[in-house]
């Protein structure tokens, strides 16, 4: 990583700090959900269907009740309605289908991998046990498993994911820019293009992912007090407590929800579970504390996945390589039911496939659609990925197309950092940036012209080692907030966050965030914001989130947004701290409130050494001898942010691959990335979320795929099929960063939290067609494996099989690619 300059002595913003949670969690201090053991607690065990789509004509408990230690054995009719139902947060069309979502469904099952019983014991190891001795009688039916054929189903009469509803399509939600004002009509200027320009078509697979995280989902219910308290792995505690109760009829004052120590989300954990729902239920109904833990494979299985969209997409360009017009038509697979945010995750990408360019005429449709796979919802980027990936293996085309660098014909099309703020041909507001810097440092880092001289020359030469170099710039909204937007687009919450500064008479300070983490590092950047904004230390700062007795407002984390929301929350309730100190300070300080100033912690009385710290004034605002009349003995403050806008980020990421001709064996030769967050808290953090980011969106490129087969069995089930990539896997990685301060929050800080992630992939994958554009090849399905690039180099396409190698094209005299 580039060195980045050490902020000013004193000040805590923009200095490398060592994460505070981190010492508990590398040394085994701390308590995961699993780890929570409560007197008198029970474990569960889920019987799931083996069968996509299946009747249940049966299920014979009996066996099982009578093994070791059970307590009982319960269906989804024995749970009724005291088991609620899973939600849908944002339909996004009035009339979208969306099928009942029951957590334990009671006569018919929709995907492999779904509970149809659950086993209580004393134990986790019996309740398994006993779960393999439930017998459930199916009877089989016709599954939606393609996602082409189920958005078709109607037409072929092929299999329907629910037969009550008549139809795999869930929504269709479409944006065009004509009809919105905010660009021309793209039909014209594709038949322009036609006429007297460049029309670039092309077909791209986003496969399907899994989260993955690091720790199984696990929940914890206590129904023994005042109140249920739920200990559970998730992102969104203040979330899933109003899903419980808006479903299960429980009092909202009745549910406490703690997410403890969480071990990673990615999106996968932003989820309502059936699982957090029958613990619920099974501990009410049993009147004693439950848990149930998923197991890897369970994890894999049933959590919900990501990605899953066929794109094809139309690109009109004048013959100089300026882009006239985008027309994006999306399938995107929602598995068996509608997530909590589910048909959402493509609307938030429609906003983002004109990236970081002026196009001026744009439209975007997608085509929601049920199938009998596991859920599909948000899985880290929502969106944003899917397009980013788009637009810019476009561009790529296009430079192929023209003869160009890829870099020129963006910057032929790029917004200038002059244009600034830009009003995009989605609609939305781009508030600040600085593309052609942040592409130059890149490019510096990267040594890009001596690695396209590089390419040259092995292509003259004719090495059977191929140089690919592969271009990804991006722009991203993220910080998911504005209220009245996410209204707009029919969301069903807002985007609010709420936070709260307690000064304690001892003069240490708690912070209470609506906020919470999962690996992000919210108590080390909160204490930091401030230990800047008060003046005291940091190490004096308690960081406490995550809980809803605790943290009674919030709205949770995904989406970026905890540093640009959330931060922002905290700075105005630490600045109310202040401001209700100040007269207080006069006062004792026998001076006028206009003659105060403070800095550094320290109200002082203008040109004396006369002062009080903020901190000795909590003291005295316990005690509260000696306050102003009618003052009340509290400068504890609370502040709720909403902004305005979203937060764009932005980046220009390079890599380089070199790929064996022979084997199709792809490996990273060097990655550089200079990103746009704004101003930066805690370089080292940022650090760790963009290598984070990288890989996994490096791992979706070249590794990563959830494969179902025509039974609707997953058949990655496991990490020996699910390749994801470790250490070795990887190499070092070349970071940087410009800024250009966002203009949405007092810090002027942008979300990083996805940037890695958005952006990597298609740089991969760029790369690699680079490499094999010699030999025709336009496109490599991903994950690009050593099979599916050697089968696009010997049909010099995109991977078709054939038996004969296809012989490349290489210009003699320039070593350059025909």
């Amino acid at each position: 990583m580039t060195a980045t300059q050490e902020p000013a002595a004193g000040t805590e913003i923009g200095r490398d700090r060592r994460r505070k949670e981190d010492q508990r969690l590398i040394t085994g201090r701390t308590r995961w959900t699993d780890n929570i053991t409560l007197p008198g607690m029970l474990h569960l065990a889920m019987v799931r269907s083996p069968f996509p789509h299946a009747r249940i004509t049966g299920i014979e408990t009996e066996a099982a009740k009578q093994s070791p230690n059970v307590v009982a054995v319960l269906t989804g009719a024995d749970l009724g309605e005291a088991q609620g139902a899973c939600i849908n947060a944002w339909p996004v069309v009035p009339d979208q289908v969306t099928p009942a979502h029951l957590p334990m469904p009671v006569d018919r099952v929709a995907f492999a991998g779904e509970t149809v019983a659950v086993v209580v014991a004393r134990s986790a190891a019996e309740a398994r046990d006993a779960a393999e001795l439930v017998e459930v009688d199916y009877e089989e039916l016709p599954a939606a498993l393609d996602l082409k054929d189920a958005a078709a189903a109607h037409e072929n009469g092929g299999a329907i994911a629910h037969p009550d509803l008549g139809t795999n399509v869930s929504a269709v939600w479409r944006f065009d820019s004509a009809e919105a004002g905010t660009g021309g009509d793209v039909e014209a200027a594709i038949a322009e293009a036609r006429e007297n320009g460049i029309v670039i078509e092309r077909e791209y697979r986003q496969q399907r992912l899994i989260p993955a995280f690091m720790e199984p989902r696990s929940t914890v219910v206590d129904p023994t007090g005042e109140q249920i308290t739920v200990w559970s792995a998730t992102q969104v505690p203040h979330i899933l407590r109003f899903a419980i109760a808006a479903t299960t009829g429980v009092p909202e004052s009745k549910i406490r929800v703690i997410a403890p120590d969480v071990g990673g989300g990615f999106g996968g954990k932003l989820q309502q579970t059936p699982e957090e729902m029958i613990t619920f239920a099974v501990a009410r109904r049993l009147g004693k504390p439950v848990k149930f833990t998923e197991t890897r494979s369970e994890s894999l299985l049933t959590a919900h996945h990501g990605r899953d969209q066929w794109q094809r997409l139309t690109l009109a360009a004048t013959k100089d390589g300026h882009v006239t017009g985008l027309k994006v038509d999306l399938l995107a697979d929602l598995g068996a039911y509608v997530a909590i945010v589910g048909g959402g995750v493509p609307v938030l990408g429609a906003f983002m496939f004109n990236a970081i360019y002026k196009f001026p005429a744009y439209q975007f449709q997608t085509t929601n659609v049920l199938t009998n796979k596991t859920w599909t919802d948000a899985y880290r980027g929502a969106g944003r990925p899917e397009a980013t990936f788009a637009i810019e293996r476009l561009m790529d085309e296009l430079a192929a197309e023209l003869g160009k660098d890829p870099l020129e014909v963006r910057e032929l099309n790029w917004i200038k950092h002059e244009e600034f703020p830009f009003t995009t041909v989605a609609g939305l507001e781009y508030d600040s940036g600085n593309y052609e810097a942040a592409t130059a440092r890149a490019k510096e880092m990267f040594g890009y012209d001596a690695l396209r001289a590089e390419q040259a020359e092995r292509r003259a030469r004719k090495d059977k080692v191929q140089l690919g170099i592969g271009v990804s710039t991006f722009t991203e909204m993220c910080g998911l907030a504005p209220s009245r937007v996410l209204g707009s687009l029919n969301y069903g919450a807002g985007g609010w966050e709420h936070a709260e500064v307690r000064m304690l008479a001892t003069g240490k300070v708690e912070v209470v965030t609506g906020a919470s983490a999962h690996g992000q590092g919210h108590e080390t950047a909160f204490s930091q914001i401030v230990a800047d904004r008060l003046g005291v230390p940091f190490e004096d700062i308690e960081v406490l989130h995550g809980d809803t007795q605790i943290s009674h407002k919030g709205l949770d984390t995904y989406g970026s947004r905890s540093l640009v929301v959330g931060g922002e929350a905290l700075v105005r309730a630490a600045d109310k701290v202040i401001e209700k100190a100040r007269p207080i300070a006069a006062h004792l300080l026998e001076a006028s409130v206009d003659d105060l100033e403070f800095s550094g912690g320290r109200f002082a009385v203008k040109g004396t050494d006369q002062g009080m710290a903020i901190t000795e004034i909590a003291t005295a605002v316990f005690a509260a001898h000696n306050l102003p009349d009618g003052l009340e003995p509290s400068i504890d403050s609370e502040a709720t942010f909403d902004p305005v806008n979203f937060n764009y980020p932005h980046g220009t990421h390079l890599c380089a691959v070199e790929v064996d001709t022979e084997t199709g064996q792809v490996k990273l030769r060097s990655y550089a990335c200079c990103d746009d967050i704004g101003n930066v808290i805690n370089p080292l953090i940022v650090a760790g979320q963009v290598h984070g980011g990288l890989v996994q969106g490096i791992a979706q490129a070249l590794w990563e795929e959830a494969v179902y087969d025509d039974n609707g069995t997953l058949v990655t089930g496991s990490f020996v099929d699910y390749l994801l990539p470790t250490a070795a896997d990887t190499i070092s990685f070349d970071l940087d960063h410009t800024t250009s301060p966002a203009t949405t929050n007092s810090l002027g800080t942008k979300g990083v939290g996805e940037a890695g992630t958005i952006a990597s992939t298609p740089a991969v994958v760029n790369a690699v067609v680079d490499a094999l554009r010699p030999y025709g090849v336009h496109d490599v399905a991903m994950p690009c494996t050593p099979e599916r690039v050697w089968r696009a180099i010997n049909s010099g396409g995109s991977g078709g099989e054939t038996t004969e190698a296809a012989a490349p094209h290489f210009d003699e005299s320039e070593g350059a690619a025909q």
